[in-house]
Parts: structure tokens; C-alpha cells; sequence
């Protein structure tokens, strides 16, 4: 790095915010599925919008490259370096709820507050964001999931993390702070998203290639008190899609998830007794009453991990409501359509446990033995995901007798956002080498049945071949993706005037393409 550079960040940041160590520079340059081919030459920690704009600026002018990365949990490259002049920002100093306003409901973070954290900040207000996080919340930040856009909590009803935001302030290239929504206005606060064009919209899923978000602003929903679980198992993908699109067609369960029998069968593998007893505990504590909390646990207790031993697909639904009357209504309409689609029901502890700890250690990020994970994803409408997957399992039967030939295994995650979309995320297992970012992020209690399996680059490039081979299937059939980052094909499966106003967006915010080069095909 420049010495003037150095000096100046210094300055900014004070020396214990700039990394320069080679370790530190090295895990900064991966994330989930890859090392990057270059390594970061600094690594920043702001501490507020102030420093992260003046470091920004600082930078830019030095003629270096900024990408910033949230919680690290990217699988598509999202913040990894593309050039020999990068400098990456860890958010993870400016990690503050701003302001809780219970009176014009919104909640306002910085953009490197972690889910969890917010989270447990607004559980005893009776609030929360219509999405309030994501299966990685514990480490995953509000910022990261406004930038890949995320779902899972809340996304059954309520839709994606950028359906929730109504406002940022942004540091652009030139180190100028842009507010959006309400906020800009100049005497109001961040109260609405909508005041002429959607600016807010425009910074959401652009994968931080457009400037980088210092503070979030979410709007907030009183929380239902009221929650119900159904769990059920279906014999084949496409019954589990009739049952699972017309849940989500009517609106009736805030979390909708489904396995196919491979990756139930590791979820089921790598728990432990520990995890049992401190999920059984929490989910008595979320029950509500002594005899519930007594009924609840000892049927969680009784039905142990038996229950799933003869699973095929199963899914999984939790529905809340204000009133314990809508709550069943909700429930007994869900149980209704999965009979009709064929489904038998199952004990719903997964769903409780789901519920009862949202935000658990990410030790799924590898398999039970310690093998590599790598997801793909694909957003369809409806009427598209049977097909869909029938495609996504041919193309891995086209491939079989190469992936077989190292050890590479597949899954199914399914879920529904909204009214209208189905999700499919194929999932890849393989023995090969763990890099630092598994290490550091897997506890050490589940590594014990951890192989080594040393560098095994033939596998993994068979992996990413068949990824790439989902990336085209989904292309040609019309999906769409969160967590865009630099892996999926924006650039190709976007219509050509539609591009064209990216890439005019880009250049006025960053006219040397020095914010994040690389994401969304933007270079």
C-alpha cells in the first residue's frame, strides 16, 4: 500500500483499525466459496459514517479499488477483491441501533449491526421488521442483507430484506454521504421509504456496487403474539410444491422451508445432545404458560430425531397472528391444503426449534464430517417450480457419474417468498479443503467428526462446472437471484435497456468504477 495512503487512513481510522497484516489480508479475501485471485492490500474498520466516508474518499483518490464486506457470509464472491489495488471494509465497529421509534415505527442501525444484535435490542418493545433476519443473523449484518438481499424470517408473508427498508444513508465513491426515502427531505426524518423516485430501492441487492450503506432504516410491525408450527412430509416435489404455493398463495405462514431426504438427513446428523437440550429448554421458555411450556417440551422430548427417519420431502410452516384464534384459523387452513396435496403430517419440532432459536452458530456452512457447502439459488414464479426442479435434478443426473467420481453430494433448501415466488437452492457437499473461513466461523464442539481432507481441486472444479451449468439452467428459464454478487449472470439475463440504465446509475455514482468493480458484471 502507498505510504501516503497509509498515513492518511491512519489518521481516519487510528492504527488499530487498519490491517495489514497478511493473515488478516488473506481471510478479508474469501468468502464461502472461493479465495479470491488477489489479495486485499488493507483491510479498514470505521467506526462511524464518518470515518467510513473520509477512509472512502481517501482511498478512491489514491487510486484503489473499495469493497465492502458485512458479515462475511457471501457465497457468490460479493465482496472479494478483482483487482491489485483493493481495499476492503469491515464493517463490524459500526454495529449500533441508532434509534428505536416506537411512535413513527421505524428502527434505525448502522449498516454493520448484525441481525442478532438488532434482534435482541427490539424483542421486549413488541416490534419488529416485517423481515427481521436471516438463518446467518448471527453473523450476517442488517447492511449485507439490504446489499445481497436476504430472506428467511418474516419473507413468507413479508418478502425480502429491501421489502422492509425505508431508508439509507450511502457513502459514495467521492466520499459524499446520500440519504434516501423520507430522510432526505430536508426537514423530516426517516419515517417513509416513498418521496418521488424510490431512491432507497436503488441501493438495495446492488451488491454494494453502488456506494456503501452506512445506516438502515427498517420499518417496524407489532409482533404477533400468537404462533403456530406444521411440519409435514410429502412423497415426492411436486405435491410439496402444490401445498407449499398455495400456503404462500394465501398469505398464510410468515416461514415456509422445505428439505429434500439428503439434506434433512445432514441437519439430522450434525446436531448433538448439547443442542438438544438448549433448544428444548428455549422452546419451553417461548411457549407461554407453565402447561404449555410442559406439553411443548416433552413432546419435542419424546419425539427426539425418530421422527424423521422416514422422511421424504418434508416442509415446514410457522403462521402467527394477534389473536389465538387467527393463529389456529391459519393453521388448521395449511394443514388442510397439505392433506390435499398428499402430505402426512409430521411432528413439527423443527419449525419450534426454528422459532425458538433463530439465530444459531453456522455450523450447517460445512457438512457433518467437515466437507466443503456451496448453495445456488433460483427464484421462480409458481407455476415454474416444479419444472424447474425436475430440471435442476436432470442436469445433476447429466453430471452424476463425474460428481460421484469425487464424492460430491447434492441437496435441496425450498422455500416461498411472498404470494408469488418459490425458491430453490440446490446445495453442493464435497470433501475437499477447508479454508480459514470455515475454521473460524464453525465451533470448535462441531468439528470433532471433522475429516482432513486436504486439497482436492478437481473436485471443486467439477463443482463450480455444474454450478455454472445451474447458473445457465436458471438464466433459461426465467429465474432470478438474490445475493447477485459476482457469480450469477446479471449482465445476461437482464434486458439490454435495462442494463444500460445500471450501468448509466454506476457511472454517476462512481465514475472511475472503483466501488466494488465486478459485482453485477459493473466494471
Amino acid at each position: 500500500m502507498d505510504a501516503s495512503l497509509q498515513d492518511r487512513l491512519i489518521q481516519i481510522l487510528g492504527p488499530d483499525n487498519l490491517l495489514l497484516d497478511e493473515a488478516d489480508r488473506r481471510f478479508y479475501s474469501q468468502d464461502v466459496s472461493k479465495r479470491a485471485d488477489f489479495v486485499t492490500n488493507a483491510v479498514i474498520r470505521p467506526g462511524d459514517k464518518e470515518e467510513l466516508a473520509a477512509a472512502v474518499k481517501a482511498a478512491v483518490e489514491a487510486g484503489y479499488s473499495v469493497f465492502p464486506r458485512g458479515g462475511g457470509m457471501s457465497y457468490t464472491s460479493g465482496y472479494l477483491p478483482t483487482n491489485s489495488k483493493a481495499i476492503t471494509v469491515d464493517m463490524a465497529r459500526m454495529n449500533r441501533v441508532l434509534e428505536v421509534n416506537l411512535t413513527d415505527m421505524y428502527v434505525t442501525v448502522e449498516a454493520g449491526c448484525k441481525w442478532v444484535d438488532m434482534h435482541e435490542k427490539l424483542k421486549d418493545t413488541g416490534v419488529r421488521p416485517p423481515f427481521w433476519g436471516t438463518l446467518s443473523g448471527i453473523r450476517a449484518t442488517v447492511g449485507g442483507g439490504m446489499s445481497q438481499n436476504s430472506i428467511f424470517f418474516g419473507s413468507g408473508v413479508h418478502g425480502t430484506a429491501a421489502d422492509s427498508a425505508i431508508g439509507f444513508e450511502v457513502v459514495l465513491a467521492d466520499g459524499s454521504i446520500l440519504k434516501t426515502g423520507a430522510g432526505a427531505q430536508v426537514n423530516s426524518s426517516p419515517f417513509m421509504r416513498h418521496y418521488g423516485p424510490d431512491l432507497t430501492g436503488l441501493f438495495t441487492a446492488d451488491a454494494g456496487s453502488l456506494g456503501l450503506k452506512a445506516t438502515v432504516t427498517l420499518k417496524l410491525i407489532t409482533d404477533p403474539p400468537h404462533k403456530r408450527f406444521a411440519s409435514f412430509n410429502f412423497k415426492d416435489h411436486p405435491s410439496l410444491f402444490g401445498a407449499a404455493s398455495e400456503v404462500s398463495r394465501r398469505g398464510l405462514a410468515t416461514e415456509s422451508f422445505g428439505f429434500d431426504p439428503y439434506l434433512q438427513s445432514q441437519r439430522m446428523k450434525r446436531q448433538s445432545l448439547a443442542s438438544d437440550v438448549k433448544t428444548l429448554t428455549n422452546v419451553m421458555k417461548s411457549s407461554g404458560g407453565a402447561f404449555k411450556a410442559l406439553k411443548d417440551g416433552a413432546k419435542l422430548a419424546l419425539a427426539g430425531r425418530s421422527f424423521m427417519d422416514d422422511a421424504q420431502y418434508s416442509y415446514h410452516f410457522i403462521t402467527e397472528a394477534h389473536s389465538a384464534a387467527g393463529a389456529d384459523d391459519a393453521l388448521a387452513q395449511i394443514e388442510e391444503i397439505c392433506r390435499k396435496a398428499g402430505g402426512e403430517k409430521l411432528e413439527n419440532s423443527i419449525p419450534k426449534i426454528i422459532s425458538a432459536n433463530p439465530f444459531t452458530p453456522l455450523n450447517n456452512m460445512v457438512g457433518p464430517e467437515g466437507e466443503r457447502w456451496l448453495p445456488v439459488h433460483g427464484l421462480v414464479p409458481h407455476s415454474k417450480g416444479p419444472e424447474t426442479m425436475a430440471a435442476v435434478e436432470q442436469c445433476f443426473a447429466d453430471h452424476r457419474e463425474e460428481m460421484d467420481a469425487h464424492g460430491i453430494n447434492t441437496g435441496y433448501l425450498i422455500a416461498t417468498i411472498g404470494t408469488s415466488t418459490c425458491v430453490l437452492e440446490p446445495v453442493f457437499f464435497w470433501p475437499d479443503e477447508r479454508m480459514e473461513i470455515q475454521e473460524e466461523v464453525v465451533e470448535d464442539s462441531a468439528k470433532k467428526n471433522f475429516q482432513d481432507f486436504g486439497g482436492r481441486p478437481e473436485g471443486n472444479a467439477v463443482v463450480m462446472k455444474v454450478r455454472a451449468a445451474l447458473n445457465k439452467l436458471f438464466l433459461e428459464r426465467g429465474a432470478v437471484h438474490m445475493q447477485i454478487g459476482k457469480a450469477y449472470p446479471y449482465r445476461e439475463g437482464l434486458e439490454p435497456g435495462s442494463y444500460a440504465v445500471v450501468e448509466g446509475l454506476k457511472k454517476q455514482l462512481d465514475p472511475t468504477g472503483q466501488i466494488n468493480p465486478g459485482a453485477l458484471g459493473l466494471i
